[in-house]
């Protein structure tokens, strides 16, 4: 890997975790203004994988439920950065859209693997969703979209 698409992946996984502190504001104030609870959905799907691999999660009752809403949360905060990284790679390879379309692609993207990883381990099924559930998800993503692309966007176009 040449230093441009090294940097291009740097630069673009401190923008993905941008991203992330964004779409965490957004989901704590949708939680905050509706007083809806925190998701169990990471920590489940967690688990889920966990039944695939030849570890476990240490700890009973309350500390292992603990250890899996950490590693839900880690697990998203990886997703994020991921992305970020793979989009600032993209970018480097010449691949720069104008901001609305890279936002919305680069959420987009977060949100399919994330969904995909609850339908995929049966923790949910994104089909059964009402337009209050859908629109607590998108509207996070969009914003990890929109904050990580501009972002990326930005800490390239200083680098040059």
């Amino acid at each position: 890997m040449d230093l441009r698409m090294l940097s291009g992946v740097t630069a673009g996984a401190a923008a993905g975790a941008a991203g992330c502190a964004a779409l965490d504001a957004t989901t704590y104030l949708d939680m905050a203004v509706r007083g809806r609870p925190t998701s169990d959905a990471p920590a489940e799907t967690v688990e889920a994988l966990i039944k695939h691999l030849p570890v476990d999660v240490p700890g009973t009752n309350s500390r292992r439920h603990n250890r899996l809403e950490g590693l839900g949360g880690l697990s998203g905060s990886l997703t994020g950065i991921s992305v970020g990284a793979a989009f600032g790679l993209l970018y480097a390879s010449g691949w720069r859209p104008p901001l609305p379309v890279g936002a919305v692609v680069a959420g987009l993207t977060a949100q399919a693997l994330s969904d995909g990883s609850l339908a995929g381990t049966r923790v949910s099924d994104p089909r059964t969703w009402s337009l209050t559930d859908w629109l607590s998800d998108i509207i996070p993503h969009l914003v990890y979209g929109a904050v990580t692309y501009a972002t990326l966007d930005a800490l390239e176009r200083g680098g040059r």
